[in-house]
């Protein structure tokens, strides 16, 4: 029987927007030593990846801007918010270029936090008996979840992340005109 690690990554998507959350959930085969474990990270706009390699197997990581190398600057007392878009994340054993497992994750917890706000706009402007208005408003919302969904799809099992991304695009700026539509955006020209 051969032995062999078999590697594997979550990275759920999270509405903190200081954080990027990745846990592993790899198989390891005891008789066979874990060496050199690296975590690279490639955060969108960027050509190179940070890379960890203090992680060991079964960990999870919050990671910040700082643990990234993105915020270099009072990290013991702020974390900048990461980006959302194109994380390219990649985790190895020994030998690294053999042994990996590589994720193209997209990133929405900015998104995902304006469409909390647009919920709460909604809701605000319409009251808790909603009207045909409202039901309207929630369709879009809803709809525009649905767009978010498709481009994390479109990234994470379709492989096509420049789809995705437009995708993501299309419905950030939907979710702008709606929270301009129910009087809560900040960009409404």
């Amino acid at each position: 029987m051969a032995i062999k690690h078999v590697l594997s990554l979550d990275i759920p998507i999270v509405l903190n927007k200081c954080i990027l959350r990745i846990s592993d959930t790899g198989i390891y085969d005891p008789l066979l030593p874990a060496v050199c474990p690296t975590l690279e990270i490639t955060p969108p706009g960027f050509q190179d990846a940070s890379v960890l390699t203090s992680l060991a197997p079964n960990f999870t990581a919050n990671l910040t801007a700082c643990d990234l190398g993105i915020q270099t600057a009072n990290c013991d007392n702020y974390n900048n918010d990461l980006s959302d878009g194109v994380y390219i994340i990649r985790w190895s054993l020994s030998p690294n270029e053999t042994v990996f497992v590589e994720y193209n994750h997209l990133r929405i917890s900015a998104a995902l936090n304006k469409y909390q706000e647009a919920l709460c706009c909604i809701q605000k402007a319409f009251g808790s008996a909603p009207g045909q208005e409202a039901l309207k408003k929630i369709n879009e919302a809803q709809f525009i979840r649905t767009l978010l969904d498709a481009a994390v799809a479109e990234v994470e099992y379709c492989h096509h992340p420049k789809e995705g991304i437009i995708t993501y695009s299309y419905a950030l700026s939907l979710l702008e005109k709606l929270l301009c539509n129910c009087g809560c955006g900040t960009d409404c020209n």
